[in-house]
């Protein structure tokens, strides 16, 4: 079917918004109206090859919408239904089996590669394949293909266009705080880079009862919104030398628990150096290949705790359909941090996003 979607056709190059063909869902797949996907990092670095990535590609990995069609072998989802679509896992390698698929061996491959499994694509232009299946979805476009099985099912009073910001960064952030943490009411937590996933942990750290909770960021407007989801203090961070003492004078004794969200080695030492003993600090950022950070160890070896976290450790189908009841209940407003645009927008999307102006870029999708 003819389908309209942003095409990158080069390194680095803009997304190009034109028709494409999609294949026909498969046995065990769905076809899905997209009517938002949420854009994050992941895709930018995509987009520029941070990642091995081949053009020319089809990005998008937090698409929502509206089942249109499901292939034969399909028993969890029929048309109509309203899903998100989550990240992929491959089910057979040892984590997957321990029931640890955010850490699934073969997750890269299938998130990065632009083809399903098989090696097969989704999309083509005038019969030449073009790379997508980003995240086995490429949601960057008003249908797509999605697979049943990283397919999440939603209520469907819930807006679609809020929900879909769950699918990547809403569960990391909020996984990290709710699935690892796992905070007692009154633990103190600390959120380094309060983008869309730094708040995300921030709206669940209010929803456990972290008190207090620290915002650090170098951006007033997006400390402001902090306060608004939560945050008891905020600090700036823009020209400070002086962040752990301010937050060992907000804590006490330190932290409990911080969220860094930055992947910047001073960022992320500053993250360590103010927990308390048996403290945890949980790492999200993403950072290349080859970035090292140093710790003191007699520091770490009073019972402090380092660990990185992917997708907020989360199940989705259990996890994605917490996160919308507390949208519902007005718990987790992820609509204080969401920017709409137009797919034909989607570069001024990448760019006010870049430059820190758009918290959470969200795009709708032409119908």
């Amino acid at each position: 079917m003819k389908i309209t979607a942003a095409v990158v056709f080069e390194r680095s190059g803009p997304f190009t918004v034109g028709q494409l063909d999609l294949c026909d869902p498969r046995a065990d797949e769905l076809l899905v109206e997209v009517v938002a996907s949420g854009m994050c990092a992941t895709d930018m670095h995509g987009r520029d090859a941070y990642y091995p990535t081949k053009y020319p590609k089809v990005f998008g990995h937090e698409g929502a919408g509206i089942v249109r069609a499901v292939g034969s072998s399909v028993t969890k989802f029929k048309t109509g239904d309203h899903v998100v679509m989550a990240y992929p896992w491959c089910g057979e390698c040892p984590n997957c089996r321990s029931q640890r698929q955010t850490y699934c061996l073969n997750a890269f491959d299938l998130k990065m590669n632009g083809t399903r499994a098989d090696g097969s694509t989704l999309h083509s232009l005038n019969g030449v394949p073009i790379y997508s299946a980003f995240f086995q979805q490429s949601s960057f476009g008003n249908f797509t293909i999605a697979n049943e099985r990283f397919a999440v099912k939603v209520r469907s009073d819930a807006p679609i266009e809020q929900v879909c910001a769950l699918a990547c960064g809403g569960q990391t952030g909020a996984g990290a705080v709710l699935n690892v943490m796992k905070p007692r009411e009154g633990d103190s937590f600390v959120v380094f880079g309060v983008g869309a996933v730094g708040l995300s942990g921030l709206m669940a750290a209010k929803i456990a009862g972290c008190d207090p909770i620290v915002a650090v960021d170098v951006h007033e407007h997006r400390l402001k919104l902090a306060r608004e989801l939560g945050a008891t203090h905020t600090i700036d961070h823009a020209g400070r030398t002086d962040v752990v003492e301010e937050i060992r004078k907000i804590t006490g004794l330190g932290a409990r628990y911080t969220l860094e969200t930055s992947a910047l080695p001073a960022v992320f030492r500053e993250a360590v150096d103010c927990l308390m003993p048996a403290g945890t600090c949980v790492l999200l950022g993403s950072a290349p290949k080859g970035t090292e950070v140093t710790f003191e160890t007699p520091f770490l070896q009073n019972g402090r705790t380092v660990r990185g976290v992917i997708q907020g450790d989360s199940v989705p189908q259990e996890f994605i359909p917490l996160l919308v009841d507390h949208i519902m209940a007005g718990r987790f407003p992820v609509e204080k941090m969401i920017t709409y645009y137009d797919l034909i927008d989607i570069n001024n999307a990448a760019d006010e996003s870049a430059a820190g102006k758009t918290i959470k870029p969200v795009i709708r999708m032409p119908h």
